[in-house]
């Protein structure tokens, strides 16, 4: 398991991030034109901002309880991105109540439809936690550091939060509502906050009503300005099966006319809506926006924007396009997808991975052997399954089809501790080894509405003696080396196993994925156990390599 690290293989491994290919889906056909999604993964809610350059573009989108938060992806072309870091290390930093709430795994709740922003020498997001209040962070450098999250406007039910300051430096907010805590939804309201956009100086005004209509909810606001119009970009209809609205104004509190600019159409690209508008150095207009299917989330596209009607409309005569020609750029844009493989070769963790809650030491930490552990969590008693096992390590699917395969280590000092490789959502499957007594049982962990309490069921695959034996070590531990595999394809999943990596052997049936609360499916790693007073048992992960699938 361990391995020798040279300095050289490790500013080789933090830098190659750039230039990561995926071998499941890149978006670039090599010859000028592009196949949507241009992000085959779920990174829900996007929205894109032109950076200070003209050149360079940077998209977030919703994280809700998973850390880090608020992923930032960069783009030369909107068609190439790659993950260059998180704005937000835990909810909510130099805010200690809220930093002890989510501790906890909190499905669903967190931040919800961010915006970003550039304005005055520095980029801002904005985001609706919807039991909390509307926050903002903001940096000089979206690669690097962001300060900590400022409470805008505290309170409940806020959501999809948008901020536009005016040519005469007014400041303006957008959002909608979460019927959830508010009662009421398909409203959308504006209201005026200080230049510096730290707080409310004005009262909402309800700008937008779907209530009743086709435009029925109406959410997700972005909100612009554009040869003396106020623009607010939003969609309705619902999630799934929705479509895109652009409304015009003379004032930033209406009233707004409204039309549809983006529907699915004669197309497959189910309710094309909610994104952002870019508008490029090169005199073209873009739309990011997203399409749920469902147990892989809601992935990203990208349409072409045409005004010459007056309004902003989308696609190809307003149907979402497939295969497009690529916006221009300088033409130096390499091929570069969002990491996925890690080799688990460097000291920080890597950009593609996220925690269940706010991160804890005892969740697990790189070590300096080239491999990440992940600590047993220590599950409550009468818990049936993981659903609220907050140390899962888990990254998005990246395309309908892929195989992956990972090296694991795992180390117990106390029967009924486990882990393995899993698939977490409602539904969740996972392939993990058990110690019982002096050996360890390699099983098949499966539920389906786990959010429900539903209790898990398993499936004996064999009985393996341990690879390694402590001799020296007051409390010693037994070690299991194992590869372990799953493959997805038509929203399932299959497993194998192999002792030497090279022959692996299939178990188990297909088990159907759910997406999880607000997020699609994730795969990674767990760890746990049910006993509060042993020792914590560990998962080293050596590697973990995402590939084409094959049957």
């Amino acid at each position: 398991m361990r391995k020798t690290i040279l300095l050289t293989a490790l500013l080789v491994a933090m830098t190659t991030y750039a230039q990561y290919k995926s071998q499941v889906w890149c978006p670039d056909n090599g010859n000028g034109t592009y196949t949507n999604p241009v992000i085959n993964a779920d990174y829900s809610d996007p929205d894109v901002c032109v950076g200070a350059s003209g050149e360079d573009y940077y998209l977030t989108a919703s994280s809700f309880q998973c850390i880090p938060g608020l992923p930032i992806l960069h783009s030369k072309d909107l068609v190439n991105w790659e993950i260059v870091g998180h704005a937000l290390k835990s909810l909510y930093t130099g805010h200690p109540e809220l930093e002890r709430h989510f501790s906890k795994t909190r499905h669903g709740a967190g931040v919800w439809a961010p915006s970003i922003r550039y304005h005055n020498g520095e980029y801002y997001i904005y985001w609706g936690d919807p039991d909390f209040g509307v926050f903002m962070v903001k940096t000089k450098d979206p690669a690097g550091e962001w300060e900590n999250p400022v409470c805008v406007i505290e309170g409940q039910g806020m959501i999809d939060t948008t901020p536009l300051w005016d040519d005469d430096g007014r400041c303006y907010l957008v959002n909608g509502w979460a019927n959830s805590r508010s009662k009421f939804a398909s409203v959308l309201t504006v209201r005026e906050l200080n230049k510096e956009g730290t707080k409310p100086i004005g009262q909402p005004v309800i700008v937008f009503d779907g209530n009743g209509t086709e435009n029925r909810t109406c959410e997700g606001p972005k909100f612009y300005k554009r040869d003396g119009w106020y623009w607010i970009l939003c969609p309705a209809g619902g999630v799934p099966t929705g479509f895109q609205l652009a409304m015009r104004s003379k004032s930033p509190y209406g009233p707004y006319e409204h039309k549809v600019v983006l529907a699915q159409g004669k197309t497959d690209i189910n309710g094309p809506h909610q994104g952002g508008w870019i508008h490029t150095k090169y005199g073209e207009d873009w739309f990011i926006h997203f399409q749920d299917k469902e147990v892989y989330g809601r992935v990203v596209h990208l349409n072409p924007v045409d005004w010459s009607t007056g309004w902003p409309m989308m696609g190809k005569n307003g149907e979402p396009v497939t295969t497009y020609k690529k916006p221009k750029a300088n033409g130096q844009e390499p091929i570069v997808n969002p990491v996925e493989s890690d080799e688990f070769n460097s000291p920080v963790l890597g950009k593609q991975w996220q925690w269940h809650a706010n991160y804890h030491q005892f969740f697990g930490m790189p070590t300096a052997f080239g491999t990440m552990r992940v600590y047993t969590w220590k599950m409550e008693d009468g818990n049936q399954n993981l659903w609220e096992v907050p140390n899962m390590l888990l990254q998005k699917t990246p395309a309908d089809a892929f195989t992956v395969t990972t090296k694991i280590r795992f180390t117990s000092k106390a029967d009924g501790q486990f882990g393995g490789l899993i698939m977490m959502g409602h539904n969740y499957q996972a392939l993990v080894v058990r110690r019982e007594g002096r050996e360890f049982k390699l099983l098949i962990i499966f539920c389906k509405d786990a959010d429900r309490g539903k209790p898990q069921q398993e499936e004996l695959i064999a009985t393996l003696k341990p690879t390694a034996e402590d001799k020296i070590d007051y409390k010693p531990g037994i070690h299991e080396d194992i590869y372990l595999r799953l493959k997805v394809k038509d929203s399932k999943v299959k497993f194998a196993w192999s002792q030497d990596g090279k022959k692996f052997k299939d178990c188990g049936g297909d088990y159907q994925m759910k997406e999880g609360k607000w997020i699609g499916a994730k795969f990674g790693f767990v760890a746990a156990e049910t006993n509060p007073k042993a020792d914590r048992g560990w998962l080293d992960a050596d590697w973990i390599r995402i590939t084409a699938y094959k049957d």
